[in-house]
């Protein structure tokens, strides 16, 4: 299986540096990160958490098509957010929690079911996996 990388340059403190993180595996783009825009006002440069968001969103999407399909059902549409929440913690910030919003359309599936296979996928997705050390919530509705 491949990996995927990206790198960070970092210039100064914490709360007077910046910097930008590369994803260097896609060459998908360059972000401005800075610590006052990570605890507060986004100021349109990115966060560490909102890349795990999008990198949480995504494979749960992805995921969530394996199981289905395993239940020879297709979604017509995936819709998944995911809210990564920065914390206090004793050794000075941590991820306190995720939230994942999903929304679905799939036909021949009611909504318990569907729940649960939202479950199963949240679990087995290998971002959730590694993501273990944070309460990570699911709301999963057909649409």
């Amino acid at each position: 299986m491949p990996s995927r990388d990206a790198t960070t340059h970092w210039e100064g403190g914490l709360q007077s540096g910046k910097g930008s993180v590369t994803l260097d595996s896609s060459n998908a783009g360059q972000f401005p990160v800075s610590f006052p825009t990570r605890a507060g006002d986004p100021e349109g440069q990115t966060s560490p958490e909102e890349l795990i968001a999008a990198a949480h969103s995504s494979c749960l999407a992805m995921n969530l098509s394996g199981v289905l399909e395993k239940e020879n059902l297709t979604a017509t549409s995936l819709d998944v957010s995911a809210e990564v929440t920065l914390g206090p913690d004793t050794e000075g910030f941590k991820i306190s929690g995720i939230a994942i919003t999903l929304r679905a359309e799939v036909a021949g599936v009611d909504a318990e079911k569907f729940k649960q296979l939202a479950e199963t996928a949240k679990d087995t997705c290998p971002v959730s996996k590694a993501l273990t050390g944070t309460t990570i919530t699911l709301d999963a509705s057909l649409v």
